[in-house]
């Protein structure tokens, strides 16, 4: 991989911005160049809310895709039907099929799409879909291969420092899972 780009996107809440900045620091900690360019409207919680990321081996001129992205992950509806066109042929397409469906998109040629029912998922390891964004993330992962899986624990110490990291057992549990899944059925 020479460069990768993905925009991830969602409602305020459901954790995009947060999956963005773990393949940011995932990045970071393979000596890559990365950037982690966030946008969101003023109401944040249920408002919409999306990041762009960049990992590259060389310099990043933008931090914004407005095309051509190497993977789209979407997960609500209003996300895929904005961001579907940007993936590039032969990219991929990674959506929350509890809260979305492609069924009625026109993707372009070669784009792989990975339907993960990441709420299903994590309300049966967890008792609800809070996590739903970190089993979208370990799919990700197996999809596109953008980030190296053994460095998730370097991460997750990272991203989650300090009295945050009570929550990496979870995280992590919730990535494996939805690696797991991507892995199995996609």
């Amino acid at each position: 991989m020479s460069t990768f780009s993905s925009i991830i996107a969602g409602f305020g809440g459901q954790g995009s911005l947060l999956m963005g900045k773990i393949m940011a620091y995932s990045g970071m900690l393979e000596g890559k160049e990365v950037s982690w360019c966030p946008s969101y409207g003023p109401e944040m919680r249920g408002g919409t809310a999306n990041v762009n990321v960049i990992i590259s081996d060389e310099g990043i001129g933008s931090p914004v895709i407005t095309k051509d992205a190497d993977c789209v992950v979407a997960l609500n509806q209003p996300s895929l039907d904005k961001f579907a066109p940007v993936v590039k042929a032969g990219g991929s397409l990674i959506i929350n099929a509890d809260l979305c469906t492609a069924d009625h998109l026109n993707v372009k040629d070669g784009v792989k799409v990975y339907a993960v029912p990441a709420n299903k998922i994590a309300s049966e390891a967890f008792g609800g879909s809070k996590l739903a964004n970190l089993v979208m993330l370990g799919a990700v992962v197996y999809a596109t291969g953008s980030i190296k899986v053994d460095g998730m624990d370097d991460t997750f110490s990272h991203v989650f420092e300090g009295g945050k990291a009570k929550f990496i057992p979870d995280n992590k549990k919730a990535f494996e899972l939805g690696f797991k899944y991507a892995k199995e059925n996609c």
